[in-house]
């Protein structure tokens, strides 16, 4: 969520947005056109000829084919974005537990310092 509030990379979010707009669309039209020729090449194996039947089968085949291929690349490329952008905003703050150790005024300034931080960090 951090990586979608952040104003930097705009033209990475709209392609995010995008593909999981076609993503939601495209899932039913490929689901519903691959259970449509199955039934057409099984009506076509029982009824007519044989050579319609094989050219549905190769049609569906090759649209899933393109379904998997495309969901699969657009999937590596969305990872590898968000990879390079935790490499590149990584933000860690070191909590000091406070100890029975530590003198009182050494604790008070530990904890001003804690509350110092800023609110785009994350705490480790």
């Amino acid at each position: 969520l951090q990586w979608l509030r952040n104003p930097g990379p705009q033209h990475e979010k709209r392609t995010l947005f995008g593909d999981m707009v076609c993503f939601l669309f495209i899932t039913p039209l490929a689901t519903i056109s691959g259970w449509l020729c199955l039934r057409g090449a099984v009506d076509h194996l029982h009824f007519s000829s044989r050579l319609e039947a094989v050219g549905l089968i190769a049609l569906t085949v090759a649209l899933f084919t393109i379904y998997l291929f495309w969901t699969l690349v657009s999937f590596r490329y969305h990872c590898r974005l968000y990879n390079e952008w935790r490499q590149t905003n990584q933000q860690v703050i070191l909590l000091i537990p406070k100890s029975a150790n530590v003198p009182s005024n050494q604790q008070s300034l530990l904890g001003l310092q804690s509350l110092k931080r800023n609110s785009k960090e994350t705490i480790v």
